[in-house]
Formats: structure tokens, sequence, C-alpha cells
């Protein structure tokens, strides 16, 4: 169940880096908040399997029943009824708005995963050449 694979790890660093940018340095109104959800998952998903060795669809389905979940819990305000809505990490990490479109992008990037991992694009190995050459 434990192991470490590097390839999901450094895909998870890579995505890290590529999150904690948009957050930092875009502030429009599509790259930032759908784009940036749409990889979330994708970041959560790798992270998992960097460590443990669960099916494809049970971390995809779990990843984005987690992702549901935190989106819902901003609908009810999650950031206000614990006090921490000054706290811009907090407003950053657990998100303060609830949107369907959220959900959408969040279904959209374990959709993304599946297809990736039904391709092998994910855990082909670099020195494998693709399928027909």
């Amino acid at each position: 169940m434990f192991y470490f694979s590097l390839k999901y790890f450094l895909l998870t660093c890579i995505l890290m880096i590529i999150e904690i940018c948009i957050a930092l340095f875009l502030h429009d109104s599509f790259i930032r908040p759908y784009f940036g959800d749409f990889l979330v998952v994708i970041l959560i998903y790798c992270f998992v399997r960097s460590f443990l060795n669960v099916s494809v669809w049970k971390t995809a389905i779990t990843v984005l029943l987690f992702a549901w979940f935190v989106e819902v819990m901003q609908y009810f305000q999650l950031v206000q009824k614990l006090g921490l809505e000054n706290n811009q990490l907090a407003r950053t990490i657990i998100g303060s708005s609830f949107g369907w479109e959220d959900m959408a992008a969040y279904t959209f990037g374990i959709i993304a995963i599946l297809l990736l991992e039904r391709k092998k694009i994910l855990t082909r190995s670099p020195l494998q050449e693709a399928p027909g050459k």
C-alpha cells in the first residue's frame, strides 16, 4: 500500500509550483479561478499516488469527492465559522465562496486524469516509446 513514486512526486512538485505562480501572479477571470481548480485535483491526485499504491479509479474518485466536500464547505462558510476570515492562507486553501463552476472544474480535472492514465501517459517510462512507433 505505501510506496514512493518519484514520477508522481515530481509531477506534484511541478504542479505545486504552477499553482503557486497562478496564485501569486495571475489575477484574471479564467486561469486563476477555473484552470487553478482544474489543476488542483490533478496535484492532489499526483500527491496521493506519490505515496500510496491505490488504484487509479479509487484515487481519482476519492480526490474528486474530497474536492467537492471542500467546495460544499465553502457553501456553508467554513472559513467564517472557524473564525479564519482574516487569514489569507486559510481563505486561499479552503476557499470562501461556493461555485458550481468550481465543481465542474474539479470534475474535468479528474476526467483528464482518467484519460491520461488510460492512455498510460502518466505511468509510461520516459524511455518507453509511444505506441505505434
